[in-house]
């Protein structure tokens, strides 16, 4: 009897993990398993493929200029657009924390970009940001200055794509928004009796508090950045730009449309397959130093 149940039991948990095992194995580990294999190989899609060992990526290390302008290219915007992308969502949920009659409608006024669709928000970004005819051209021709050709010029290609990702960082600010709501308020009033104002407030208490909110878009950030890609193929190619994707001169080049190119335009799977395990490495290395660097800023205690 009592082995009959356990047998019950087992089943049961099998019948309810099952669907999750086999998905796992279908596609998770059999594709990364596959593509490990295939960046040991020369793979076209065409032709089976052909071990060649370690040349894929010997190849990308050492021989592919592109490859080079593609990790300079996504580096550009970890070092520059995240932090620029955290800051503007950081003081967002900083003042839209304060109470007040139309806090609610701010937050979600704030919050609705980044519900938009990505191509429809990169479309409408070419419009606004048109070195012809768009809104922020006009306006600053209207007050005597040369706007920039945000999208033409590849001086002002990646700031154009920064200021149009500081646009859509509404979900990072829900989420400082919601760190904001645990800070306990009897250490604000705490510190108010002790004569300290806003400013003191927020770097001795707000900010202490928050570095654990913070880490962790720090880290979900850092990752969808070295993946970069939906925003500058919209913009160079995909909503009809006669440039060529990771235009104007390689510009916007990065490192996940570089992969996409050799995969889908060039038909070189192996070559494509090294390149998703470098970035792999990579994305895996830059967390385990940013974890290993938390002990010292992140602060879990209140």
């Amino acid at each position: 009897m009592l082995m009959r149940r356990s047998l019950r039991k087992l089943a049961m948990g099998l019948f309810f993990v099952g669907p999750w095992v086999i998905g796992f194995l279908g596609f998770t580990l059999y594709p990364m398993v596959m593509s490990a294999y295939y960046s040991l190989t020369n793979y076209n899609l065409v032709n089976p493929p052909k071990y060649i060992g370690w040349n894929n990526y010997i190849r990308l290390l050492q021989m592919d200029p592109q490859f080079k302008t593609a990790i300079g290219n996504t580096m550009y915007m970890v070092l520059f657009g995240l932090p620029i992308w955290l800051f503007v969502a950081l003081v967002m949920a900083v003042l839209l924390n304060e109470k007040g009659k139309l806090t609610t409608f701010f937050r979600t006024l704030f919050y609705l970009p980044s519900v938009v669709p990505t191509v429809a928000a990169s479309v409408l970004w070419m419009w606004v940001l048109n070195p012809q005819y768009g809104i922020v051209n006009t306006l600053l021709k209207s007050l005597g200055f040369s706007g920039p050709g945000w999208f033409t010029d590849p001086k002002w290609s990646k700031p154009g794509l920064i200021l149009m990702g500081a646009w859509a960082t509404g979900g990072t600010m829900i989420i400082f928004l919601a760190g904001l709501q645990n800070v306990p308020e009897a250490l604000y009033e705490s510190a108010e009796l002790d004569g300290a104002g806003w400013w003191r407030k927020l770097v001795h208490i707000t900010l202490p508090i928050l570095t654990p909110t913070i880490f962790f878009n720090l880290i979900m950030g850092m990752i969808s950045t070295f993946q970069y890609f939906t925003q500058a193929f919209v913009i160079s190619r995909g909503a009809g730009s006669n440039v060529p994707p990771g235009g104007p001169l390689g510009s916007t080049l990065f490192y996940a449309i570089y992969l996409y190119q050799n995969a889908f335009s060039y038909l070189r799977m192996g070559y494509a397959a090294a390149m998703a395990w470098l970035l792999f490495i990579v994305i895996l290395v830059s967390t385990l130093l940013l974890f290993r660097s938390s002990g010292k800023w992140v602060h879990y205690d209140t």
